[in-house]
Parts: structure tokens; sequence; C-alpha cells
């Protein structure tokens, strides 16, 4: 990990890409629909992380002249959200942890029992989260975020990030990242995704 990795961006950074990933954007933050939001975002001295914030801005933009043309973008985008990680009849992503390190297509399976524990160890509580299972991305994203501001303050080292980093969102992200650009190649939440892959692999 980057000896001189700035923890305050990027638990900013975590929390608002896991707050944007764990509830329709109807629910959370629209500020991703802003251009300017993304010309001041760190990309953190990576090429790969400025590419995907380009992305990302390049969205922006063009959600923004969609808007002026009448579309009404934020709910094309919370349908979208609906498809890709609730369903009905299933999610075509499945947005939990599990359903990437098992034979399970849902939640709930040892990645779940391990962040119940590192949250409760950690005095977090993930139950006011839309009620999603512990390992949903949105909220081992959050979980990072949480740690980011405690490395920041000097109340955890980050080889603890490191290794939660290794034995859990790393290990699965990508293969989440490749479904989402499968299901929804246009979409918002392919950007969202690949930038948060982005970012871990640039500090983890």
């Amino acid at each position: 990990m980057p000896t001189n990795a700035n923890f305050p961006d990027l638990a900013d950074a975590f929390a608002f890409l896991g707050n944007s990933l764990l509830a329709p954007i109807s629910q959370t933050s629209d500020l991703g629909l802003d251009p300017s939001f993304w010309s001041i975002f760190p990309t953190f001295n990576d090429d790969a992380v400025a590419e995907a914030v380009s992305a990302c801005t390049a969205y922006a933009q063009a959600a923004s002249k969609r808007q002026e043309q009448g579309e009404n973008v934020r709910q094309a985008i919370s349908v979208e959200y609906a498809k890709l990680f609730v369903g009905p009849p299933k999610p075509a992503v499945a947005p939990w942890e599990t359903a990437w390190r098992s034979t399970s297509s849902v939640g709930f399976g040892e990645a779940t029992i391990q962040m119940r524990h590192l949250l409760a160890e950690s005095g977090l509580n993930a139950s006011g989260a839309s009620n999603q299972y512990a390992d949903h991305i949105g909220i081992e994203l959050l979980y990072v975020s949480t740690l980011c501001e405690r490395i920041a303050v000097g109340s955890a080292n980050e080889q603890v990030l490191s290794e939660f980093f290794q034995e859990h969102p790393l290990a699965w992200i990508d293969a989440f990242a490749t479904a989402v650009a499968e299901a929804a190649p246009k979409g918002y939440y392919v950007h969202l995704v690949e930038l948060a892959a982005r970012i871990m692999l640039a500090i983890g």
C-alpha cells in the first residue's frame, strides 16, 4: 500500500461509492450525475483510476444533456439499479460476495458471517442498510471507508485495510464488474463499480 495514500480522500471516495451501490439513486446522492463533482474527484495519482474517473465524467456530461432533452435520468438509473441488483425475480448481477465465492446464487454464506463479525468488532451496524446481507458490495465499501477514516486519525493500521482488501472485495470485484458491464454496458453502475475496483487495486 502506498505510504503517501490520502486516507481522508479515500474515506470520502469509498463512502460515496458504497452508498451509491447500496441503494437506488433516488435514495442516495445524485452527485454522480454532476460533471463538476467528477472534475474534483481524486485520482490518487493512478492512471487507471484517472481513466475510470474520466469515464464517470463522460457519463455525467451525457446524462446532463439527456436531462436537458427531457429524459428523467434519475428514474432510468433507479430502474437500472433494480434490474441489476434487486430483481424480480432475482438480481441480474448478485451484489453479495457470497454469490461469487460459493455455489449460492444469493447472499448469506461464509462471507456474510465474516462481514458480520468484522462490522461488530468495529462497532458498526449494518441493520439499517436496506436490510441487506453484510457482504453486500456497498456495505463492504462503507466498511473500507470507515477503516480509512480510522487510519487517518491513527486508530487503525494500514495492514488491516490491506488484508481486508485481499480477503474480501478484491477477491470478487473484478468478476462482479465484468458481470455488471455485460448486463448494463451503457449504464451508470458499470462506471461506479469499475472506479471502486481501480481505487482498491491502486492502494491495496
